[in-house]
């Protein structure tokens, strides 16, 4: 049943912020020692206190007849529950890193999360009908990629808190999400191809940054299940790093632009909750390299092994120091809000 009356509102997007910190402390942060070997375990259960403050917020909200019928109906907005979705399984994947002993508790999650993906899929389903077909000029972004995040984060969560699944099912599932992206893809460029005088700086959204985020999670169910063939893998790799250059430099492109029309503060460092999303992106790069790097499955050549390592330490304090940054912005925010209501109740 329903909720109603009155509820406190929390960005349905919020998932993304269990995503992003969650994702460094399962990759990254084993490129800092002392941050993984003295601070990780406490790091994970600031996340856990984090994940229950956010959860029970957007559980709440999700209840509630008023917000739950628009947001589903939404062609575009709905598939923010796949940062829900993504935010739990990489938070369960921190619980098995440094929290082991909870196992259960962790498989409970998991399977819990299992049935909201399910939620999730036919919602996916029922959307995707509607951009295709129906609502065709739909202004859309990145966050419909977000689809293929969910579902990759389903089986990787799956094969790790509970046992390597037989190699026909795990493909299925990314293949299931390799076609949501494909069909995202293609809605976006539809959407940039169609639209006539669209700004780099107003109309480019910050979740684009999931058109290689979605692909190196993809990635990294690949290389986590032990599907698809090491030569496959390898150009996925290289295909995803091209994307990864070609969409960051876009980004600085659009940094500039909106440095220049708005300035600093408004232009950049003005917060958004979609900002985590390139956070997410970034750390799970990080992270497909890595588990491919250490995967014996997956032999590579010698040079491009010595790349990626090479890489791999540079990237490192790359999401490292995007993490700070994107924590400093979210502090900001929350001061001055904070600043602009004590004035309000004096006024």
């Amino acid at each position: 049943m329903l909720l109603k009356g009155p509820y406190k509102k929390i960005e349905p997007a919020s998932g993304a912020i269990i995503m992003a910190n969650g994702i460094f402390l399962i990759g990254a942060i084993d490129a800092f020692p002392i941050l993984d070997i003295q601070l990780g375990r406490y790091l994970a259960f600031i996340l856990l206190i984090m994940w229950i403050v956010i959860y029970k917020s957007l559980s709440v909200q999700f209840l509630h007849r008023d917000f739950l019928i628009l947001f589903i109906q939404h062609p575009v907005n709905s598939f923010v529950i796949g940062t829900w979705i993504a935010g739990v399984s990489v938070l369960c994947n921190v619980f098995i890193k440094y929290f082991p002993d909870i196992l259960l508790i962790t498989q409970a999650i998991g399977i819990l999360n299992t049935f909201l993906w399910l939620f999730f899929l036919m919602n996916c389903f029922y959307n995707f009908k509607q951009l295709l077909f129906d609502h065709q000029d739909y202004p859309v972004h990145g966050a419909i990629l977000l689809s293929t995040v969910g579902t990759q984060s389903i089986i990787i969560l799956l094969n790790n808190v509970f046992f390597r699944f037989p190699t026909y099912f795990s493909e299925a599932i990314i293949i299931l999400g390799f076609i949501f992206y494909l069909a995202g893809m293609i809605l976006i460029g539809n959407r940039y191809l169609k639209q006539k005088n669209w700004t780099i700086a107003d109309d480019w959204s910050n979740t684009n940054c999931i058109i290689h985020g979605a692909l190196s999670i993809t990635g990294l169910a690949i290389v986590t299940t032990n599907t698809f063939t090491p030569e496959f893998v390898t150009v996925f790799w290289l295909i995803v790093f091209a994307l990864l250059i070609i969409v960051e430099v876009i980004e600085v492109i659009r940094a500039i632009k909106r440095i220049q029309l708005y300035g600093w503060n408004k232009g950049i460092f003005t917060y958004q909750i979609t900002q985590w999303s390139r956070n997410f992106t970034f750390g799970m790069f990080y992270t497909f390299s890595l588990v491919m790097h250490l995967n014996p499955f997956y032999p590579i050549q010698d040079s491009l092994y010595r790349f990626q390592e090479g890489f791999m330490k540079f990237w490192a304090w790359i999401v490292l120091a995007a993490l700070i940054v994107q924590i400093a912005i979210s502090v900001k925010s929350r001061i001055e809000t904070s600043s602009v209501a004590r004035k309000s109740q004096v006024r």
